[in-house]
This record gives structure tokens, C-alpha cells and sequence, in this order.
């Protein structure tokens, strides 16, 4: 587990899951370097230890996809996007009880240290970056992202090996792009005209940089970085295309999925699984989930319309359009 956490996508590589083309692939390589292991709490790490290679509940998933619509060639080329019909497969999942454990004891010391009286909400309690404890937090954090790049890296490589075996070749399945989303990155952005170092937190969000940008891949760099903005399991999902409008407008951010438009438990109350599984079969989707309840959960009218979310995220320059995927199978944890 230390390795995991200090190496991300690196100790996948070298287990064997995955191929160097995915590390050049993926957001910072699959590497946080301000990783330190030790302070990450051994309840996180054994929360972390029996979930490494999974996706998790909630609004996590694994998703067969078709391509539905290419709004831009010359970057859906770049990206390994072909056309309309295509086979592609989205992931979508993190640091599983790692990260969510990290956050929980840093909270936890934070409200020690500092109080959260003045906060509307406990989970806003925060540290100055360069403080003791706030230098800790971060450094947790990173570990928890390495965990999260190396927990991404194996179920890649498990859904090419399950291609494999049921079509005889997993020929083409380059992987586009592993997109980091929750959490706080170190850059360099424009303040009042001036350049300024700062931590950048996203959640609910993800990068969104223009060509150009050091942070983009090498693979990416003169196109910008591959963005990508999930919809519902019963509607579609988007590959965008980073700008230099959003750096200047949102500091290199755009949404990181449709986001939702009631609660869980409401969606619990009003929505039954095993009928929403039926509707989405009607519709060619199949689903397969551990739970009736998880289905309920994400069912499509808990979520906001993603077609007019990425419209949004286009005409704003947050994120230039470049596919739409629909939906042909998804497995939800």
C-alpha cells in the first residue's frame, strides 16, 4: 500500500496492469510526486486495501458506449475518436474509502485546530496551505490521487483483458485519457493581470486547459487536454476538449458530469430499480448494478439534462465540444 500511494499509475505498470502508453495518458503521468504515504492514517489504508481494482457505488460506473455524434474531427482524430459508431468505454471512479477516509481525518483535525463556528457547513473547514497540518492534508491528498490512478490503471487493464476474451483482440483500445476530478492542484494562473502560484480545488469539477498548457501530456499538448462530461445511464455522455478561454474565465475548469437534481434518498423514494432497469432495456441499454437501490439512485431524472450542460460548457469556451457517447451497457459497483 505505501508503494501504491508513493508511485500511483507507476505500480501498476510494474505489476503488470496497463502499458506505458496509458502513463502518457493519464493526468501527471499517474504520479503526484507531493505523495507521503505516512500521512495517510492506517484506517485509510485499510479501508483502501481490500477495494484497490474496484469501482465503487454511488455514481461511479463502467460504461460501453457508441459513438453517437463527432462535433469536431481534427480533435476527435487527435483523441483516437473515429466516427459515429465506435466503440468506446468510459470509467468513471476515484480513491474509493482511501480518499473519502483521508478527507474525514483531516476535517476531523482541522475542526481541532481551527473551529468551523463561522462555516455554513463543516465540510469547508480548511488550513492555511503552507501550515503544518495544511502541508499534511495536502500531501495525504496526493497519496490518495496516486491511489486513485492506480486503482484506474487495473480496471483498464481488466476491461481490455475481458475484450479480449470475448472478442480475440483487444486491438484499439488505446486508452484517451485518465482525468483527475475532486481535488486541489498547485498552478500557475492569472490574478488581477498578474501570474500567481495557487491551489486550485476542484470538486464537482476538472481541468479544462487550451492548448499549450505545460501541465497538458505531450500527446495532448498542441490540441489541449481531453475533457470529459458524463451524462446519465440512460443518456449520454461527452468528450470535450480544453480552451484558453477557461483558463482566463474559471481558472482552467469545466464541469466533470451533469451533476445532480435531487438527493439520493429521493430518488430512492420515488424511482424502483428493477422498473428503470426494464425502461433502459426497452431503450437497447442493459444494466447491471449490485444493488436495485444503486439503479434507483441514478436513475435519469435525478440528473440535470447533460445535453444542455456541455451546450452550456461550449458556448461559455469552458469546453469545446468534440463527441457525444450514448449508452449501450453500463456496470455500476
Amino acid at each position: 500500500m505505501a508503494e501504491i500511494l508513493a508511485k500511483g499509475s507507476r505500480w501498476s505498470l510494474e505489476q503488470g496492469y496497463g502499458t506505458k502508453d496509458d502513463l502518457a495518458t493519464t493526468e501527471d503521468y499517474g504520479y503526484m510526486k507531493q505523495a507521503d504515504p505516512a500521512a495517510v492514517s492506517n484506517t485509510a489504508i485499510a479501508r483502501g486495501k481490500p477495494q484497490l481494482g474496484t469501482l465503487g457505488a454511488g455514481n461511479h460506473f463502467l460504461e460501453i458506449q457508441a459513438v453517437d455524434a463527432v462535433y469536431d474531427e481534427k480533435t476527435a482524430k487527435a483523441f483516437g475518436i473515429d466516427g459515429k459508431g465506435q466503440v468506446v468505454v468510459m470509467v468513471h471512479c476515484g480513491s474509493r474509502g482511501l480518499g473519502h477516509q483521508v478527507a474525514s481525518d483531516y476535517i476531523r483535525e482541522m475542526e481541532k485546530k481551527y473551529g468551523f463556528a463561522d462555516l455554513p457547513d463543516r465540510e469547508l473547514i480548511n488550513a492555511p496551505f503552507n501550515s503544518e497540518l495544511g502541508q499534511k492534508y495536502f500531501k495525504a491528498m496526493c497519496a490518495g490521487m496516486n491511489y486513485a490512478f492506480a486503482n484506474r490503471q487495473m480496471i483498464v487493464h481488466w476491461i481490455r483483458d475481458s475484450f479480449k476474451k470475448v472478442m480475440g483482440t483487444d486491438h484499439g483500445m488505446k486508452q484517451v485519457y485518465d482525468v483527475c476530478h475532486n481535488i486541489g492542484k498547485i498552478e500557475k494562473h492569472k490574478v488581477d493581470g498578474e501570474v500567481k502560484e495557487l491551489c486550485v480545488h476542484r470538486k464537482g469539477a476538472t481541468r479544462s486547459f487550451g492548448p499549450g498548457r505545460e501541465e497538458v501530456n505531450e500527446t495532448y499538448r498542441e490540441v489541449g487536454q481531453p475533457v470529459f462530461i458524463p451524462g446519465t445511464m440512460g443518456t449520454a455522455s461527452y468528450v470535450l476538449v480544453g480552451t484558453a478561454e477557461a483558463e482566463e474565465k474559471s481558472w482552467g475548469s469545466t464541469a466533470h458530469g451533469a451533476g445532480r437534481e435531487m438527493s439520493r434518498s429521493e430518488a430512492i423514494k420515488r424511482f424502483r430499480g428493477e422498473v428503470v432497469a426494464k425502461e433502459l432495456e426497452q431503450h437497447g441499454i442493459l444494466v447491471k448494478a449490485a444493488s436495485w437501490k444503486g439503479i434507483a439512485e441514478e436513475h435519469v431524472p435525478a440528473y440535470k439534462d447533460v445535453d444542455e450542460v456541455c451546450r452550456v460548457s461550449n458556448e461559455a469556451k469552458l469546453g469545446k465540444l468534440v463527441a457525444r457517447l450514448v449508452p449501450l451497457g453500463v456496470v455500476k459497483g
